[in-house]
């Protein structure tokens, strides 16, 4: 199966035969640098290996579409609770530039006591199980073969199955996740004891598999009530769950430290966060760096997370960064949208392609407010680490609620989380080995005996069993599904209309959810404004209304509203009636051609009609005009009669006549445009210059009609008349 990038992807045909899927490769893959790598004639120093195929910023098309990648990782969160519609939305995210792609777990699969078959429908995430990530996985390997790109693929080792969870990872092809003994003691209230454990066992899978792990410590400014004050415990978390998982066996380059900058305007952002994030560096050298944005913070306002989002991104560049993550407002729209994954890695390569080479030009200080902010937090770090031990170690730590305080260490609030050393879930599940344990499996963590069955498979105990599942994948128990009514086959089938025949709805998250976004302002208060957008909606007959944002524009005049609704109808492609394109050439070709033969128009808006600002934004350079490509143009005004422009296109010898036509009324444009044409043919010069006429009442079929070469209705723009202009020309000149 190979994808072709004008092609949608078949779920059904990446499904078949999955029970046999072999993924291509495994363990995590760098973005490759290119040093001054060109590009246009633009020089980038800090630039991967360009995509194969991708999807450029929306101004790309001023630069000859090129697509630049920075040089970090970046990171794309998916998981609508529907891994099938997931599948198409990593497409959409790979070809934009993302080669990281997080799949968040359900919610409460953390308590989950083993693997989760089949592929149910999740809440609040997507339930991993084995063929929901075996299907992604096979997604992905094609979708970086398009791409042309390898593509990271992610979840969680956590929760009390996280051992199992690892296993099936290593042996499905995951690429990295995050596995933190911390999170499941401080957020899920999972045993201390069975999480370190557990932690020991995971990361040596992980270990095995070239995984690379990112730790949660992000989460304690998440939770904490004042955010900045928890930055020495950040730099704590990081601290223990780096030296465990070395202890564990991972590779110092393939552990990552997940930092968030702590604060978000309107706090002075740079001044708390860039301390912060030298200290960090400065501490963990040799870790990897994975950079998320502030997300505490995040409201439903699309702009207002780009901005912290952009800020954040300016860290990354003043500091360094492996992996950029691109925390998107979902959560703040309560829906995984489409658009602002792909909008949030377009942000992130616009800002770092944007940024390129910031540090040849600028330093950070080193003496001053920074520095002292510097030292002052890894100063703190290490009196809260030199706490820990004198209470007795992280457990005793724990118990005594020194995590997620919101005091600034060494103050404390007495508001931190707080967890007993023999309770929790699972609380009283370890036990240590018997003298003669063994278990013949690869990648085991800790004492296995394996020497007294056959001391020279100290090192490779899974020969004793011809090899477990890390070797002999067929030793993999594949189950398809378990609920005969909530699964993948019976949700396809509800959408196939919309995979199979000509019809289309709308989507923000799942095939044909029918979901669409009205933005509208309303003269009146928030509140009032709320419920009379729910109306409106309403009265659009639009089903489940939904206000997503408002925003004050101020308390009385007016205020933003943004909602969301399903529509219930469905469109018939074949039912559109679409008409062509607007023929367009390069601006390289059509500045190439006026440079070597000339060209002059001559303009006016004809008759007795007054408008002249759709002309002259034709016109005008400053509105992107035909003047931008060398064409001298001669304005004569508005209310020009016909055969004065006609005159003037003959004192000047003009190659074109470019007539502007807004009132039609009687048909007064079209009756114009013939008597355009007519003088012309009267005057001798109709065969010599191309005529074309345009106004938002024109439509071009009819346009032609009357005699002109061409006509130009609502839209157009400089770059559509010029390249006619040319193309016309260039067959009146017999040229290919």
């Amino acid at each position: 199966m190979k994808l072709d990038i004008n092609k949608k992807l078949d779920i059904r045909e990446v499904m078949k035969d999955i029970e046999h899927y072999v993924p291509k490769r495994r363990g995590w893959t760098w973005r490759k640098h290119e040093p001054h790598l060109k590009m246009d004639g633009y020089e980038y120093l800090e630039a991967s290996t360009p995509l194969k195929q991708s999807v450029g910023l929306p101004s790309s098309k001023y630069f000859n579409n090129i697509d630049p990648q920075p040089l970090p990782v970046i990171t794309t969160e998916i998981a609508s609770g529907r891994f099938e519609d997931d599948i198409r939305r990593m497409r959409m995210a790979a070809v934009h530039g993302a080669d990281h792609i997080m799949v968040i777990r359900t919610a409460g699969q953390s308590h989950f006591d083993g693997l989760i078959e089949g592929t149910p429908q999740g809440v609040g995430g997507v339930p991993i199980t084995r063929k929901q990530v075996r299907i992604q996985r096979k997604a992905l390997d094609l979708i970086e073969e398009e791409v042309g790109r390898p593509i990271n693929y992610h979840s969680y080792v956590s929760g009390v199955a996280g051992p199992e969870i690892a296993v099936m990872f290593a042996e499905e092809g995951v690429n990295g996740a995050h596995q933190d003994p911390q999170y499941n003691v401080l957020y899920r209230n999972i045993n201390m004891v069975r999480s370190f454990v557990d932690a020991a066992e995971s990361k040596k899978i992980m270990a095995y598999a070239n995984m690379l792990q990112i730790d949660g410590a992000h989460n304690a400014n998440a939770t904490a009530k004042v955010a900045w004050k928890v930055m020495p415990e950040l730099l704590v978390q990081h601290a223990i769950n780096c030296m465990y998982s070395l202890k564990a066996g991972m590779k110092k380059e393939l552990i990552a430290l997940s930092t968030v900058p702590p604060i978000a305007p309107p706090a002075p952002d740079l001044r708390i966060n860039l301390p912060y994030a030298v200290a960090l560096r400065e501490l963990f050298k040799g870790f990897r760096i994975r950079a998320q944005m502030n997300t505490k913070y995040m409201e439903s306002s699309t702009r207002e997370a780009t901005v912290t989002h952009v800020l954040n991104l300016l860290i990354s560049k003043l500091t360094s960064c492996d992996i950029q993550s691109t925390i998107t407002p979902d959560e703040g729209r309560n829906v995984p949208w489409h658009m602002y994954n792909v909008e949030a890695i377009d942000t992130a390569k616009q800002v770092l392609i944007g940024l390129d080479g910031l540090m040849e030009m600028v330093e950070l200080k080193q003496t001053g407010y920074l520095r002292e902010k510097v030292r002052e937090l890894k100063e703190r770090a290490v009196l809260f680490l030199e706490e820990i031990l004198a209470v007795g170690g992280y457990f005793n730590a724990v118990s005594l609620g020194f995590f997620i305080d919101s005091g600034f260490y060494p103050e404390r609030n007495g508001d931190g989380i707080a967890r007993k050393i023999d309770g929790g879930i699972a609380a009283n599940t370890v036990y240590k080995r018997d003298d003669d344990y063994m278990a013949p499996v690869t990648a085991h963590f800790g004492y296995n005996n394996i020497s007294q069955y056959d001391p020279s498979l100290v090192d490779n105990p899974s020969a004793l069993i011809d090899g477990c599942t890390f070797e002999k994948r067929e030793k993999i128990i594949f189950i398809d599904e378990l609920d005969e009514n909530d699964n993948v086959y019976n949700r396809l089938d509800e959408t196939e209309k919309y995979r199979s025949t000509s019809l289309l709805k709308p989507e923000v998250e799942w095939l044909g959810d029918g979901t669409v976004m009205v933005d509208l302002v309303l003269p009146t208060d928030a509140r009032t404004a709320e419920y009379a957008a729910i109306e409106i909606g309403k009265k659009m007959n639009l089903e489940d209304v939904e206000v997503i944002h408002r925003e004050v524009l101020h308390p009385a005049e007016g205020t933003r509203i943004q909602f969301k609704g399903k529509v219930t109808f469905d469109i018939d492609i074949n039912d559109l009636i679409i008409p062509e394109p607007p023929f367009e050439l390069s601006d390289t070709e059509i500045t190439e051609f006026v440079k070597k033969h000339g060209f002059k128009v001559v303009a006016a808006t004809i008759g007795e009609d007054e408008h002249s600002v759709g002309l002259r934004e034709i016109i005008d350079i400053k509105h992107g005009g035909i003047e931008k490509y060398g064409i001298e143009c001669v304005y004569l005004g508005t209310s020009v009669p016909v055969e004065k422009l006609v005159d003037a296109a003959i004192e000047i010898n003009a190659d074109a006549i470019l007539a502007s036509t807004i009132i039609s009324h009687d048909d007064i444009h079209y009756k114009n445009m013939k008597k355009l044409h007519e003088v012309a043919v009267e005057k001798g010069i109709r065969d010599k210059v191309i005529i074309v006429c345009g106004g938002t009442q024109v439509t071009p079929d009819l346009a032609k009609e009357q005699g002109v070469d061409a006509g130009f209705g609502r839209g157009t723009k400089g770059s559509h008349v010029a390249s006619f202009l040319v193309k016309r020309k260039k067959e009146l000149l017999n040229e290919n």
